[in-house]
This record gives structure tokens, C-alpha cells and sequence, in this order.
């Protein structure tokens, strides 16, 4: 396994590995790496003749107010992760290489991005897509994989390569979860006892309207109150968001149709915690 931290060894890198037709699978993180992590690479190991693994905890992501000084870094826990899953590179840049002095372009996020995280996250998605941009520019992959439980991240990542005409074909992998539901994430350690004992509530939640849609509900407000109802029930979780909205642009749905995606964010103690669950129905004759 190869530990590359310099951005024109990346470029180079892939560009030999392309002249030589070898195709390339990217899974691109910011480390802390768990099981969630190594479905992706998996995947990618499966599909692809090399993979790819970015470790960069990216600081234009990080509003001023968030946890960028204590983001989880563990590098020689993730290299050994990576070395026993059969990844070829690592790419670890510095963040004054990826961001070197003089540095002025951001990339200007689409609509899809204004509600949930974006509102929560006002400068979250422009990092995302920025970093995302210049990772895909220089690793150049075929395909690249992200995770479900960032729903609304993956959704921004498709338009982006879309539009941008972008190299790595964006693939969505379901969420990995704990035995109780919890959805996997690197920011998982910071819970105390309690507050993990707390935490599966939001999955709970999720699938109180999922229940509710398969027993024949198509109205979203009721839908969301279903799931409103089962956050109460845990004094320590309090609700930043819970919607009922369309997979493709994350509007609100009134009405349900044939498919809808259920998001969700609350904080137990200091920790955020994200979810969601895609559902579709038949509907009634």
C-alpha cells in the first residue's frame, strides 16, 4: 500500500494507472474510518482494479463554531484498516496542499443544497463541493463511492459531477448500522454511555414513518408528526430537523406520491447526529 501526500503525485499516479487501463475506484473521507468506511472500500475493491482512499479532514467544511480541532484523527488506526482491505493508495495531502497560500476559487453549491444541512451548515456544502471537486480532479476515478446516511451530501455530489462533467461516477451505498439501528459515524465516539443508549431514538423515528407511509399515510405533515412523537419520548435528544421530502430536489411533500426520503437531525448532549431512510409504495387502485 502506497501513502501518497502530495497533489502532483496523485495526478500522476492515476494518470499512469489510466494509460495502462486499469480502472480506479475512490472512496473519498475525512478518516476516523469504521465499518460504514470499509463497506465503501469493499465495494470498491470488488468493481475496481485499484482503489483509492483520501484521508483529509477538510477545515472549509467546518463552520467556526464546529469541531474541526477535535474531528477524530487516528492515521496509523485507518492505514492498518486500509492495508488489510486491499487498498492500493491513501491519499493524505496537508491541508496548506490542498489549500496552498494564495488559494481563491470555491465552487458555488446548487439548489438542491439551501435546506437542512444548508440551513443548519451555512458554509458546510460550498466546502463539500469545493474539496470534492478538486479530489475527483486529481485522483480521476472511474467511480466513487459515499455513504447513504449523508443523504443530502451524495445528492449534491451527483449534480456535481453532472454538471461539472467531473471524472468517478458517483455510487450510494446503504448506511451501516449498529445491532440497535444507530447510523455509523465517526463522530459517534463523543457520546457518552447514556448519550449512546439515547441515540437510536432518531432511527426509531425514521421508521415510525416508514410504518406510517406502509400502513397508507401519504400526507407529510402527519407523517412528520409520527416520527416528532418518538424523538419526545428521549429527554435527551432535541429535533433540529425531521422532513418528508423528494429524493431528487429535498422539497418538503405535502402529498406522497410514489417515493420520498425521510431526513433527520437532532443533538443528543453536544453531538449531531444525521439520518434518513428511502421509501417507496404502490399506490392504491
Amino acid at each position: 500500500m502506497k501513502i501518497i501526500r502530495a497533489t502532483p503525485a496523485m495526478a500522476d499516479w492515476s494518470r499512469r494507472l489510466h494509460r495502462e487501463g486499469i480502472t480506479i475506484g475512490f472512496v473519498p473521507t475525512m478518516g476516523a474510518l469504521h465499518e460504514g468506511h470499509r463497506a465503501l472500500i469493499r465495494a470498491a475493491r470488488l468493481a475496481c482494479d485499484a482503489v483509492v482512499v483520501s484521508i483529509f479532514v477538510n477545515p472549509t467544511q467546518f463552520g467556526p463554531t464546529e469541531d474541526l480541532s477535535k474531528y477524530p484523527r487516528q492515521l496509523r488506526r485507518d492505514q492498518a484498516l486500509c492495508r488489510k482491505e486491499g487498498v492500493d493508495v491513501i491519499f493524505a495531502p496537508t491541508v496548506r496542499t490542498m489549500y496552498p497560500t494564495g488559494a481563491q476559487t470555491v465552487v458555488t453549491v446548487p439548489g438542491i443544497a439551501r435546506r437542512w444541512e444548508g440551513e443548519a451548515r451555512p458554509h458546510h456544502f460550498q466546502g463539500v463541493a469545493t474539496v470534492v471537486t478538486k479530489l475527483l480532479s486529481l485522483v480521476r476515478p472511474d467511480k466513487t463511492w459515499f455513504g447513504q446516511k449523508d443523504y443530502q451530501q451524495a445528492a449534491l455530489v451527483q449534480q456535481l459531477v453532472k454538471d461539472l462533467n467531473l471524472p468517478g461516477l458517483p455510487i450510494v451505498h446503504p448506511i451501516v448500522r449498529e445491532a440497535d439501528g444507530l447510523a455509523l459515524s465517526s463522530r459517534n465516539v463523543y457520546l457518552s454511555s447514556s448519550e449512546r443508549q439515547a441515540a437510536p431514538v432518531l432511527s426509531r423515528a425514521l421508521q415510525a414513518g416508514v410504518a406510517a407511509i406502509r400502513a397508507g399515510e401519504r400526507n407529510g405533515t402527519r407523517i412528520r408528526r409520527h416520527m416528532l412523537r418518538v424523538v419526545a419520548t428521549e429527554p435527551l435528544a432535541t429535533v433540529e430537523y425531521l422532513a418528508v421530502c423528494d429524493p431528487a430536489t429535498l422539497e418538503p411533500l405535502s402529498l406522497l406520491k410514489r417515493q420520498a426520503v425521510l431526513l433527520g437531525a437532532i443533538r443528543i448532549g453536544t453531538v449531531r447526529l444525521l439520518d434518513n431512510v428511502l421509501t417507496s409504495f404502490r399506490r392504491k387502485p
